[in-house]
């Protein structure tokens, strides 16, 4: 097998191509919301470096295959082509980071206060996964104004910022780390 080219000289006027063959500026919405993704993506590989538990290891691993398949998904000119069965989610995936959540949220205790971002250092990496899915899903919701985008990828962001609100209270209550958001003067 040869190998490939890491660099093909074909975005060197600002433009990248689609799946489906246009090609579009290096601004295109599109772009920058498959980019967050992979941005994403690389913050849930340096929040898995720390991550003790292998099961919970196993789970982000999961993750970061779903964010591939959705990259690739927002990759794709679905108002033209239909995309490629690896780069389509389904009900299943949402299920299981369901699943996922209510086994973390069934081990935590009730939550009555704001939680601050910090604590542990697993903690704190969970939480900027956490607000990084939050702007991908804003971005993911911008290029769904203007083109197709499946339910599925929208619910699986929505609920997937909240599993990583669930994994970094589950890291800090594992030492009593979680940080309480003081009102007033502290």
């Amino acid at each position: 097998m040869k190998k490939s080219l890491i660099y093909t000289k074909t975005g060197d006027k600002g433009t990248t191509g689609l799946v489906g063959g246009t090609r579009v500026p290096k601004t295109h919405i599109r772009l920058e919301a498959y980019g967050t993704v992979d941005e994403l993506n690389s913050f849930v590989g340096w929040l898995n470096c720390v991550i003790e538990n292998s099961e919970h290891q196993e789970f982000l691993r999961y993750i970061q295959h779903r964010l591939f398949t959705i990259g690739s998904y927002l990759a794709t000119e679905t108002e033209s082509k239909q995309p490629k069965e690896a780069s389509i989610l389904t009900n299943k995936d949402i299920e299981r980071l369901e699943k996922q959540m209510d086994l973390l949220d069934s081990q935590l205790p009730r939550l009555n206060r704001f939680v601050l971002p910090g604590g542990s250092e697993s903690a704190s990496r969970a939480h900027i996964c956490r607000t990084i899915t939050r702007r991908v899903e804003r971005n993911v919701y911008k290029v769904a104004e203007l083109y197709p985008v499946s339910e599925e990828v929208l619910i699986f962001l929505n609920r997937l910022s909240d599993y990583f609100f669930l994994l970094a209270r589950h890291e800090n209550n594992k030492f009593s780390q979680e940080i309480y958001w003081e009102q007033g003067d502290i």
